[in-house]
């Protein structure tokens, strides 16, 4: 299954290629048309991959914390929440490389009472202030246990745009797509001190199946 949001970028690489490949079979060498067949088919196909979407089954259990990223923490920290929280916090950021799928999914149920977008620079995905810094934009949802839940994508380097198709006032399942970032990027997970964290710097997360927390009565 192939992202929605990956349709107009696949559509321009793959016109690009096959343009460029006649040129290349009419004008060229043979040998070098050759070479650029397998180098814009080869780009076609990785476009396709990074925009893959799979199914993904979400475990049960209404106060789990759910990835909403795959790729693999590099963070999980103690930190001051004053967006949307207000409070200290535990702080689980999870950096995507261009190869690990982008769609993002709703890391918790609840509804979303936060929604803001910020432009900003593309400082690596994985440094500490690309959350402070990078172009990103910050989610909070009331969980039904009355707990706050804040979320945010980042982009990173080569991840110049991010998508997201949720509205303060919505209310989220976890486990659902909401949106992607593009081509390298970073997921923040950012949770109060009634959740126990149960991942760890260096643990891989698969978006809608990996439990980053539990929200304990």
């Amino acid at each position: 299954m192939i992202s929605r949001e990956g349709f107009a970028t696949i559509f321009v690489v793959g016109l690009v290629s096959i343009l460029i490949s006649v040129f290349a079979g009419y004008f060229l060498p043979e040998w070098v048309a050759i070479i650029i067949y397998i180098i814009f088919g080869g780009l076609t196909l990785l476009t396709i991959f990074f925009f893959r979407d799979p199914d993904r089954e979400s475990p049960e259990g209404q106060n789990l914390i759910i990835s909403p990223a795959d790729g693999k923490v590099v963070f999980v920290k103690e930190v001051e929440e004053d967006v949307y929280l207000k409070d200290k916090a535990t702080q689980i950021s999870i950096f995507l490389s261009p190869l690990n799928v982008h769609v993002n999914r709703n890391p918790v149920s609840g509804l979303l009472e936060y929604v803001k977008y910020h432009p900003g620079e593309y400082l690596m995905a994985w440094t500490e202030h690309a959350s402070e810094l990078n172009e990103r934009a910050d989610f909070g949802v009331l969980h039904p246990s009355k707990t706050k839940i804040f979320f945010r994508q980042i982009t990173g380097f080569l991840a110049r745009r991010i998508v997201y198709n949720i509205s303060e006032g919505d209310q989220l399942k976890a486990g659902e797509r909401f949106g992607i970032m593009k081509f390298g990027s970073r997921m923040d997970v950012v949770v109060p001190g009634n959740v126990e964290v149960k991942v760890k710097p260096g643990d891989t997360t698969r978006a809608g199946e990996s439990i980053l927390g539990v929200i304990k009565s």
